[in-house]
């Protein structure tokens, strides 16, 4: 009879299976397969120190293969040999670590490691800004270092002017401080957490009025718009659109060549790129065509509106930076939604209802969002021509009768 193997028992076919039962599995020498609920598979190392059982993170299969695994497992069955705890040389090894990085370096690595969540470039922008910008007191503080009065210093000179920006200041370094933590870069409790904690130290927030983004009176649109037709760049006929169609600038940077449809002019916006999670509809007027048109003739990608590195989208600050360019840095892209909204409800004879469908914003009335299933586009097609043609550089423009109705 063969003799039963004690180490080596797994195999790469059994870890990498995709269905396994919640359990742990032996390989051999105290190394397990550990699978929790929910398919989550993890590498332990069990051994006895002191006459307790004690258990060991390896890390996830996802990282470690299973010959990495049993090179770690090696590596503790070897400091158990010589009279060392494995736990207690990885929690000193992780506060060498900890010595050794700064809050600075720890927090860029960390975005390059979550950017990929976020929804888009102004996201991943405005993490990094905001960090950069206004964590110089704990920056070049090693990790464990950094505490209460680090975060304090850097939170408290927007506390009183700009508080939005100090709360979401505070909530980005509480998270790269939980996730040194997690990673056993930190110990102890997080000093950039609110509750018990800088909610007791920070004056109470004021109760300000949500500001509206700064907006062009849609009645200067007209001359603001043969000015920026004066501009040679892919950022000003990104803008253009983004204006003729009132869509947001995540949604116009993200835009794909498949989207697009010239035979019924209209633009259908994936739901995973639209702010409520659904697909939208954008009827596209004669302008917003002929800008496609333009730009479809230097096309180099599936992009729509590529930036100047291959195949990668216009960066969302190219617009910002024209506005600034063209003298109007008091303005922001998103506003000009709003200009289109005032256009919309105080001179259009276009229902509330169409203007807010065209804007994609979601119904707060539950019940009423559960009865209207369309999304009028034959009504919305009848309003974006109109704004296009109110759009239009006075010596361009052709008069257009609205529809009554609509």
């Amino acid at each position: 009879m063969a003799e039963k193997r004690t180490r080596n028992r797994l195999t790469e076919l059994f870890v990498k299976k995709k269905v396994i039962a919640p359990a742990r599995y032996a390989d051999g020498g105290g190394l397990y397969l550990s699978v929790r609920k929910g398919d989550s598979r993890q590498w332990v190392y069990l051994y006895r120190w002191q006459g307790k059982l004690k258990e060991m993170g390896l890390g996830g299969v996802r990282d470690f293969p299973l010959k990495a695994a049993r090179e770690k497992a090696e590596a503790a069955r070897t400091l158990t040999k010589n009279g060392i705890d494995p736990l207690a040389a990885k929690r000193e090894t992780a506060a060498k670590e900890a010595a050794a990085k700064s809050f600075g370096v720890f927090a860029l690595e960390y975005l390059d490691s979550i950017e990929s969540g976020f929804r888009n470039e102004k996201h991943r922008w405005q993490w990094r800004q905001t960090l950069t910008a206004h964590c110089k007191p704990v920056w070049d503080l090693p990790l464990d270092r950094v505490d209460v009065d680090g975060v304090l210093e850097c939170v408290q000179p927007l506390w009183e002017t700009k508080q939005e920006t100090a709360s979401r200041l505070r909530g980005r370094i509480e998270r790269v401080l939980d996730a040194a933590k997690a990673r056993r870069l930190r110990s102890g409790e997080n000093p950039a957490a609110w509750r018990g904690n800088l909610k007791l130290l920070l004056p109470k927030r004021a109760k300000l009025s949500r500001g509206h983004h700064p907006a062009l009176p849609y009645v200067e649109l007209p001359t603001f718009i043969a000015d920026l037709r004066k501009r040679d760049a892919m950022a000003a006929l990104a803008l253009e659109f983004t204006i003729l169609t009132a869509a947001r600038t995540g949604e116009v940077l993200g835009a794909r060549w498949g989207e697009i449809d010239f035979d019924t002019s209209l633009w259908t916006v994936p739901a995973a790129r639209m702010k409520a999670g659904r697909e939208h509809r954008v009827p596209l007027n004669k302008r917003a065509v002929e800008v496609l048109e333009k730009v479809s003739q230097i096309r180099t990608c599936e992009l729509v509106f590529p930036g100047p590195r291959a195949g990668k989208a216009l960066s969302n600050m190219s617009m910002i930076m024209l506005l600034r360019r063209m003298n109007r840095g008091e303005l922001t892209v998103h506003g000009f939604r709003s200009a289109f909204s005032d256009w919309a409800s105080e001179v259009s004879p276009f229902s509330a209802e169409t203007r807010e469908t065209a804007l994609a914003h979601q119904i707060a009335n539950k019940v009423e969002a559960s009865y209207r299933r369309g999304d009028a586009l034959e009504k919305r097609r009848a309003m974006m021509e109109s704004w296009g043609a109110f759009c239009e550089p006075r010596e361009a423009r052709n008069v257009v009768e609205f529809r009554r109705g609509a």
